[in-house]
């Protein structure tokens, strides 16, 4: 969560109080009062989850409406520029379902011609948008490169004041209902109106959007092949806005969860979203490996050094040396993408590139809708110039 702003700071000295409703409704948006400032769409509904052994997600119907109050991301500026610059298509969507509607954008890369490729949806962290998040990570550069398809669905302002994602509220933590079956309509809508692999759909995301990638990965372990999480916070490590900002600071008590392979990206001089962080996230899959009875091996250490700064990479691996998590520490990183563009907000131009060691992790793995070969992915001291051989 992205809160270095007045309400954030407003909304946390509420809670230091014991003052937890108005520290919620600074958080959405409301005023002293507790008074919307406008009204949010209805969020509550159960969707429609895939078949039994199907593979593969159904979509719901496509929406066109915008909701009241939802605020579109600038389309003009430097951000929108960079955002465009690789040269493919930009769209600029909206998905409805009966949880509520989001605007997202959807990059299409010159090189797409109908084959299918892969698909990485895209979450923002706090006071971000769409273009601000694409600008910042580069990652439709990357999408040009490499061809494939590029997803940033952007937090309505009705619902967030600010734009935060609801990782922390427990309607918006499980399945088939609230954001998680939104962001899952945005990527089955994707899907099925393009040419994707199901096999090779991905998720990732900043701050609040990591660990709102995190809430994906537990309730739509089918959709997605693995899952990237820079300066987040692990699923179900809290439950409301006063446990939200307790584990922003401690890490919280996430329960066991986690079947998806995962990389995991910090700073370790974070003073918005802890370090510790980084660390629950990971003991919370090494649990979830170990009720499964899939105990996985590690930390196997490496270091190394790029954009000048220092980093430590952690990898924990199966029995068969498949690689499940990585978990990077960029030292002297603080709330910020590493290897990012500062054109985009919360970003460290210094570090390694978080968007190309997320996509060499993504291209090792394939999703259960897909029987294709695992590559073990290598990484040396330094980061590879190549990038990630995806696509």
């Amino acid at each position: 969560m992205d809160h270095g702003n007045a309400d954030m700071n407003k909304a946390l000295e509420l809670t230091r109080t014991g003052r937890l409703q108005e520290a919620m409704a600074v958080l959405q948006g409301r005023g002293a009062s507790g008074a919307l400032d406008s009204t949010p769409p209805a969020r509550p509904g159960w969707l429609v989850d895939p078949p039994a052994g199907s593979g593969r997600y159904t979509p719901l119907p496509r929406g066109l409406a915008t909701v009241p109050g939802m605020r579109p991301a600038a389309r003009t500026g430097p951000a929108a520029a960079a955002a465009a610059a690789p040269g493919g298509d930009v769209r600029h969507l909206t998905h409805t379902t009966s949880a509520g509607s989001r605007a997202y954008d959807l990059y299409i890369p010159t090189g797409y011609e109908g084959d299918a490729v892969p698909l990485v949806v895209m979450l923002h962290g706090g006071t971000q948008t769409a273009v601000d998040f694409a600008a910042g990570t580069r990652m439709s550069q990357l999408a040009e490169k490499h061809a494939f398809l590029v997803a940033y669905p952007e937090q309505s302002r009705a619902v967030s004041h600010s734009g935060y994602w609801g990782w922390f509220n427990p309607g918006d933590q499980v399945r088939g209902a609230g954001e998680p079956s939104i962001i899952a309509g945005i990527t089955g809508e994707i899907i099925q109106n393009h040419s994707v692999d199901p096999a090779r759909v991905y998720v990732a995301g900043l701050s609040a959007g990591g660990a709102m990638a995190a809430v994906m990965a537990a309730t739509y372990p089918d959709l997605y092949a693995a899952v990237g999480i820079h300066s987040g916070l692990a699923y179900g490590s809290a439950h409301d806005v006063g446990s939200a900002f307790a584990a922003m600071k401690d890490g919280g008590s996430p329960r066991p969860a986690g079947v998806l392979p995962i990389i995991v990206f910090h700073g370790d001089r974070d003073t918005i979203v802890a370090p510790v962080n980084a660390t629950k996230i990971v003991d919370s899959q090494l649990r979830a490996a170990t009720v499964r009875g899939g105990s996985l091996s590690g930390p196997s250490t490496t270091h190394g050094e790029a954009g000048g700064r220092k980093f430590t990479r952690g990898v924990y691996a199966r029995p068969d040396d498949r690689v499940m998590i990585e978990q990077w520490t960029v030292h002297g990183g603080g709330h910020a993408w590493s290897g990012g563009s500062t054109i985009g907000s919360y970003t460290d131009p210094g570090g390694p590139d978080a968007s190309a060691e997320m996509l060499r992790f993504f291209d090792a793995h394939r999703g259960a809708a897909g029987n294709r070969p695992i590559r073990t992915p290598t990484v040396s001291r330094v980061l590879p110039p190549s990038g990630p051989r995806f696509g």
